[in-house]
């Protein structure tokens, strides 16, 4: 699985890393830290990722923005799942309007997050199958 995960937080990053490897999930991860990062990369990319893995609170783009970015983009077939702190009902709706596959609240425990690992696996295992046709 080819994971690109936009995320600002170094634990965050850490603890889902541990998750993916505790579940033996076999994956390579990028990660960007910006929002304005993101089109930029996947432009340049020469696999695509079959999943984002997407924060909403980042420095230079806010979340929200990047989401209605990469769902009005040529990307917008890449599912993506908003994994963030807030649990505002008015940025769930918004991020499940805007075509987000899946709207997760950051667990805080490492059994969250292999929790969390399992949902996103479900969600990129169709997308995967379709990259290595």
């Amino acid at each position: 699985m080819n994971i690109l995960l936009v995320e600002d937080d170094p634990d965050d990053v850490e603890l889902l890393l541990e998750a993916l490897h505790d579940n033996n999930v076999e994956f390579r991860m990028e990660s960007i830290k910006e929002g304005d990062k993101v089109l930029p990369y996947l432009e340049l990319c020469k696999i695509l990722p079959d999943i984002i893995i997407l924060d909403l609170n980042l420095p230079k783009m806010h979340g929200r923005e990047v989401l209605i970015s990469l769902k009005t983009s040529r990307f917008s077939i890449i599912p993506v799942v908003i994994l963030t702190t807030s649990s505002s009902r008015d940025d769930i709706d918004f991020c499940l309007k805007s075509g987000a596959d899946k709207y997760i609240s950051k667990p805080s425990t490492l059994d969250g997050f292999n929790r969390t690992v399992s949902m996103i696996a479900e969600i990129a295992a169709p997308q995967a199958e379709r990259n290595l046709k």
